[in-house]
């Protein structure tokens, strides 16, 4: 089965990080990648063993940086970051990981796949590489550091999980 590429923004790595399931996700059967500028501004200097996991700097193109900047003129509320990583998922065609809200909005209007944590765990539970109790924790401890999940959700997720 080919590899299917999965370009993600800052805080999904975050979460998963925060989960303790950042080494776990690339064990998964997709390639993981993030802009150049993304990581060098946002992860490298707290995450600089992220491409030794798996992870991908992928470099944009002229045109892909070019799109980026005029979504800045459409949407006000993702940051610039965001948006290069909405143009790389444009570039390789393929889905967007992201947790923001208005990035979802973005890629829905761009015609973007947008995946999240949700179903990040959900792959690692269907792919046997967490249980319940494992999804729990992360979870927790998610909440814990503050992240904007949509609980109710989580809760009939791990639901699901535990029968």
């Amino acid at each position: 089965m080919p590899t299917k590429l999965l370009i993600s923004d800052a805080n999904i790595l975050i979460d998963m990080d925060v989960g303790g399931l950042l080494e776990t996700m690339f064990e998964l059967e997709f390639d993981f990648a993030v802009p150049d500028v993304l990581f060098e501004e946002e992860l490298g200097s707290r995450h600089p063993e992220l491409p030794d996991l798996g992870l991908r700097v992928l470099e944009l193109t002229p045109d892909t940086i070019g799109y980026a900047y005029t979504l800045t003129a459409r949407y006000s509320q993702p940051s610039r970051n965001d948006l290069l990583a909405l143009g790389l998922a444009q570039q390789e065609t393929c889905p967007l990981l992201t947790g923001d809200a208005n990035l979802r909005i973005a890629c829905d209007k761009e015609g973007i796949t947008v995946r999240g944590t949700l179903w990040l765990v959900e792959q690692l539970f269907e792919a046997g590489l967490v249980d319940a109790a494992a999804a729990e924790r992360a979870y927790d401890a998610m909440r814990e550091d503050g992240s904007r999940l949509p609980w109710h959700e989580v809760e009939a997720q791990l639901a699901r999980f535990r029968r």
